[in-house]
């Protein structure tokens, strides 16, 4: 990889942007998506290898390439330390998501509680969600009850890029929440991007089933799936 190139690649990543390396294999030239004019197919198999976290190999026109993505971290922030989110953060965890949990309530957001892998910040959540800078690969879930806490910070979350925005709340007070965002200045079109009620209708009563439909939402936001449509079956090994 020349200097320059590496450079190039070195900023994206610093700026926290989506990137693929294509390398053609014969020679070792080398391309950044989307930063460079590509080929249809080339930038296809670049754009396919972000979505899927996973490098490919592909041969356009008989010459091979081997595309390499470089996304920045998988992300959830939790705003508010309370049970669901108890059994929410090993969920997102082991999915490969770093997780925050923010809560200004310090008895709440404790290591003892979420354990020692999550990080715990006690601002209040619009602080904490300005610092936290939501990206393209950050889904930010709000489940206080609270609107001091949970509005502030669906304010930052709607204005920034975040994948999946969910709060936790029945259709009755979403409506009420809606109306409150209006006052702040959001349109009609940001508050539209929540997911609420949060997670998918599974039915789920206890904390860990509404986790689970929680982790099962932002999953399908981020694949693109189509809800309720049959999964097709894996491929024969």
């Amino acid at each position: 990889m020349k200097a320059g190139f590496l450079a190039r690649l070195r900023a994206a990543r610093t700026a926290g942007r989506p990137v693929a390396v294509l390398t053609r294999l014969s020679d070792g030239a080398q391309h950044l998506h989307p930063e460079d004019e590509l080929p249809a197919a080339l930038a296809e198999a670049a754009r396919e290898a972000l979505a899927n976290d996973a490098a490919r190999s592909l041969t356009e026109e008989g010459v091979s390439w081997f595309v390499q993505p470089y996304n920045p971290p998988l992300r959830l922030i939790v705003v508010g330390a309370v049970h669901i989110a108890q059994a929410l953060v090993p969920m997102a965890a082991g999915l490969g998501y770093a997780v925050t949990v923010v809560d200004p309530r310090r008895a709440f957001a404790t290591e003892e509680r979420f354990g020692a892998a999550v990080t715990l910040v006690g601002d209040w959540p619009d602080e904490a969600m300005q610092g936290l800078a939501p990206d393209s690969r950050t889904a930010v879930v709000t489940l206080t009850h609270d609107p001091k806490l949970d509005d502030p910070a669906l304010e930052v979350a709607l204005r920034s890029p975040a994948f999946y925005v969910g709060a936790l709340g029945s259709r009755r007070t979403h409506a009420k929440r809606l109306a409150r965002l209006a006052e702040a200045g959001l349109s009609e079109a940001e508050t539209a991007r929540i997911a609420a009620p949060v997670g998918l209708a599974i039915g789920a009563v206890t904390a860990p089933e509404i986790a689970l439909s929680i982790m099962a939402e932002i999953v399908a936001r981020r694949r693109g799936a189509e809800i309720g449509k049959p999964r097709e079956a894996a491929p024969a090994p």
